[in-house]
């Protein structure tokens, strides 16, 4: 399976080997991180002599246009687009260190869900989606 991340505004191809590179922040902390590209698997390549905190919220951003990943729908997720054996979709993936939530959007249908903390944000946009109804 071939998965091909790029960034949402500028188009610009985010894994060129074998872990997807974004920019990431917190604090007085800038650097680039490789994250794993199959949904599901939260294997993270750090510089050395950083570390994350569970719990703390990093700003992830494009290395290439530095435009901001985070999703309009939902402030504690970002956002990529991912073609998956030649489907654009988008994909979704939590910003909290240490919480494990990827969504795979396809048009037309619902939500891929992955990781042991996604349920949280499903049920939140279900009850969303009720209250505008």
């Amino acid at each position: 399976m071939s998965w091909d991340y790029s960034c949402p505004k500028c188009s610009a191809a985010l894994n060129p080997d074998r872990s997807v590179i974004l920019r990431m922040s917190h604090d007085d902390v800038d650097c680039l991180v490789g994250l794993h590209p199959q949904p599901g698997k939260y294997e993270v390549h750090l510089p050395p002599k950083v570390t994350t905190e569970d719990g703390t919220a990093w700003d992830f951003s494009c290395p290439i246009c530095s435009e901001t990943l985070k999703a309009e729908e939902e402030p504690n997720l970002c956002e990529l687009r991912l073609t998956l054996d030649g489907e654009d979709v988008r994909i979704f993936f939590s910003r909290i260190a240490g919480e494990h939530a990827t969504f795979i959007c396809h048009e037309d249908q619902p939500c891929e869900e992955y990781g042991a903390d996604a349920g949280k944000y499903a049920a939140r946009k279900k009850k969303e989606l009720a209250e505008q109804n």
